[in-house]
């Protein structure tokens, strides 16, 4: 009935202390069900149990992996004595005010970061867009809308116990004034303001959503391939750091869904754990 309202699928509470079931199952529908893209806020409803408080949606949901390896990878690039001095707002009007790089020329506005200021959930994203260039505020388009999906499934929301920000918080874009990924410059640049923020903040997981930001935050190569990153529990600065893939990548492949949950799944385990 819901469905053909156009109010559903909706979603649907899970016994979180019951280990993940029926994964072979769950991983089938997630290969063959339809995304809800266009759909805004409204989600795919599932019957597999899960983990504490989780609110889960059966495109994510794969299972859990059986084991991780857990590499000890510490990202330390220099950092400015007196940045690391900085509470939150003069740390965001130095952002502000950035003209460390070449990225400063075509902004409208630096995108600092919003959420809870001593959250234990912290996502990092790439870098803004061109509706994060206007607003001012990370992920506010589609690939947003999805991240907020992802964050109801940990039982969290934006805003409470996360704090959202990307590696550079000036929009990269091409000669053509399309969206482009940061170069190492610009990452090397940026980078000291998102590790000032880490250092306030004090998370206890930090998901890296695609590659730009796993590879920035682990100081590995540019081209690292997110899916050689997921699936192992990394750390930065003592830190706890799952890598997974971005949202928008997700908006584009919608089957990789279920991978990202496995990764939700992670993450999750090591919050419990802490």
């Amino acid at each position: 009935m819901l469905n053909e309202m156009g109010l559903g699928p909706v979603w649907f509470p899970v016994d979180v202390n019951a280990a993940v079931q029926e994964t072979h199952t769950l991983a089938d529908q997630a290969q063959t069900q339809e995304p809800m893209l266009d759909a805004g806020p409204a989600l795919i409803a599932t019957s597999a149990p899960v983990n504490a408080n989780i609110e889960a949606n059966a495109e994510f949901v794969a299972g859990l992996p059986q084991s991780a390896t857990l590499p000890e990878v510490v990202a330390a690039p220099a950092q400015a004595a007196s940045l690391m001095q900085m509470g939150w707002n003069e740390l965001q009007q130095t952002v502000a005010g950035c003209r460390a790089c070449g990225l400063c020329e075509g902004r409208q506005q630096t995108v600092f970061g919003v959420g809870d200021q001593g959250a234990p959930w912290l996502f990092v994203g790439e870098g803004p867009g061109y509706n994060e260039n206007i607003q001012g505020q990370p992920f506010v388009g589609a690939a947003g809308q999805l991240l907020d999906n992802m964050l109801k499934a940990l039982g969290v929301q934006r805003g409470q116990r996360a704090y959202i920000a990307n590696v550079v918080k000036c929009r990269p874009t091409d000669d053509a004034g399309k969206d482009r990924p940061p170069s190492a410059e610009e990452i090397a640049a940026c980078l000291p303001y998102l590790q000032r923020q880490i250092a306030l903040i004090q998370p206890q997981v930090i998901v890296a959503l695609g590659k730009t930001a796993a590879v920035a935050l682990l100081g590995l190569d540019m081209n690292t391939p997110v899916a050689q990153l997921r699936g192992k529990q990394h750390v930065f600065a003592g830190i706890p750091l799952i890598a997974t893939y971005h949202p928008a990548y997700l908006l584009r492949k919608p089957l990789d869904k279920s991978k990202a949950w496995q990764d939700l799944c992670m993450a999750m385990q090591v919050m419990q754990q802490n």
